[in-house]
């Protein structure tokens, strides 16, 4: 449904995309990541055909977006940063509005504006003026407007900014449902969300691609991702760390936390660590040097960690 190839955007000197490549079908969502100023925002108002690109070509569905912006646009629903709205006009009034701007009438209208109402849970504010109206429920608003018309691919900046935590749960449901038969793409800081709602997650840095893949793959590309936690009761730490250390599969071993009853310990695998294989060493030690086990655990990585990790100052390396 989006196909991008060769992306890029200057403004004067600067280079906000350069050359990204990124495909989303129907049935993704595509979460978009990156830290401020990396190109999210930019590369979005361009698929969206809300600014032209300097260079390379964006598709959607079988259209051109800038040799057929209508027909490509009809495809589209778009949430923009911060939700504008025309706040003079009701709830109510502004979705008909929108509807109408989509070629909606008639029944057909009516249909669309409640079935929007109903899907962001608008019943309550419906005939309020949208300047009386919360920033949670402006927010909601905005994105009724952005699926009125039952869109194919739908684009959002930062979709649950400003919500609380019940509304934000509401939205990634919802994004996730409609997922099921969209192309969708959105704009996120919060990593908890990429794994609540996002089948494949993107990070930008820069302008460029660095990492592209689903959020188990991601967390499998940090420094934890694979490490076994042990909390050994009556062991020294010193001991804990030279036994530990020299198992064949361990790359090195950190102490998380030194106590006078028991100490806890990371032990990072080697990079072609069989999955279960480093476990398998760990215990077999403890039992060999008659270790008590309070706790022992693989790791899976965090989102958090690889998004540092990555989208450092001094990170030249592209993640594939």
């Amino acid at each position: 449904m989006i196909k991008v190839q060769n992306l890029t955007k200057a403004f004067g000197p600067k280079i906000a995309v350069n050359d990204i490549s990124f495909s989303v079908e129907k049935g993704e969502v595509l979460g978009f990541l990156g830290p401020n100023g990396a190109g999210k925002s930019t590369t979005m108002r361009m698929v969206t055909g809300f600014i032209p690109p300097s260079g390379g070509t964006i598709r959607v569905g079988s259209f051109d977006v800038a040799q057929n912006p209508i027909e490509a646009k009809r495809l589209v629903g778009y949430l923009p940063e911060n939700a504008p709205l025309y706040t003079d006009m009701t709830v109510y009034g502004f979705l008909s509005f929108a509807a109408e701007i989509r070629g909606l009438t008639g029944e057909a209208k009516k249909k669309a504006v409640f079935r929007s109402v109903e899907l962001c849970f608008l019943e309550n504010v419906l005939h309020q003026s949208i300047d009386t109206l919360s920033k949670g429920y402006r927010h909601r608003t905005c994105f009724a407007q952005a699926i009125i018309h039952d869109p194919q691919v739908l684009i959002m900046d930062e979709p649950t900014d400003g919500l609380d935590p019940n509304q934000k749960h509401e939205v990634r449901t919802l994004i996730r449902r409609m997922g099921e038969k969209k192309a969708i793409i959105f704009s996120t800081h919060i990593l908890e969300e990429v794994e609540a709602a996002c089948t494949r997650a993107i990070i930008i840095d820069r302008g460029r691609i660095v990492a592209n893949g689903t959020p188990d793959e991601l967390k499998q590309k940090g420094e934890t991702a694979g490490a076994i936690c042990v909390r050994l009761p009556g062991v020294p730490a010193a001991v804990a760390t030279q036994k530990l250390g020299q198992i064949p599969q361990a790359r090195k071993v950190q102490v998380l936390k030194e106590a006078d009853s028991s100490v806890l310990v990371r032990v990072f695998p080697q990079a072609r660590t069989a999955n279960g294989e480093l476990a398998r060493s760990v215990f077999a030690l403890a039992v060999a040097e008659s270790w008590k086990l309070e706790e022992l655990h693989t790791e899976e990585g965090r989102l958090d960690e690889v998004f540092r990790t990555i989208t450092l100052p001094d990170t030249t390396k592209e993640v594939k």
